[in-house]
């Protein structure tokens, strides 16, 4: 989901409150607070020697004692028009970090108002080669033997 579209979403349900499903079918807790915004730039190499870019926008969700707490679509979309000087560009892909027994990021894949809330769905991530061409690894390749098994494009 974009920034654009999460904006849209949030405009379109005033007031509901915001809630976050995590992929395994669990939610964080409804009394997280959003705690940074930000635009995260990622330039890299990959391991084919690659230069490249990725950017997206990060929502850092925190959870506090203060089991009272709640965010509607109308504080969100306060946070995210004050972060307009930190992520200017509303094209970006959203993602979410959060923290249960590691800091993990979670991409938001899609979001509906149903139940009086607003739901936004996330996903999960996964390592990668994105050199599969270049290492020798066929596209079907195992995520856990990795691309580097044996083909020497890390070394």
């Amino acid at each position: 989901m974009t920034l654009k579209e999460l904006k849209h979403l949030l405009a379109a349900h005033p007031a509901k409150a915001v809630k976050l499903h995590l992929a395994d079918g669990s939610e964080v807790p409804v009394h997280f607070h959003i705690t940074e915004v930000g635009q995260v730039h990622k330039r890299f190499i990959d391991c084919g020697g690659k230069l490249r870019d990725e950017k997206h926008c990060r929502l850092q969700a925190w959870v506090a004692s203060d089991v009272d707490h709640r965010i509607d679509a109308t504080k969100l979309s306060r946070i995210l028009d004050a972060a307009r000087l930190a992520v200017p560009d509303d094209s970006l892909e959203v993602e979410v970090e959060y923290e249960a027994a590691l800091i993990s990021q979670y991409p938001v894949l899609s979001g509906s108002g149903r139940n009086g809330s607003i739901v936004l769905e996330l996903g999960t991530k996964h390592t990668d080669c994105l050199a599969k061409d270049v290492c020798g690894v066929p596209e079907t390749e195992n995520v856990e033997s990795g691309c580097c098994s044996g083909s020497g494009c890390c070394s």
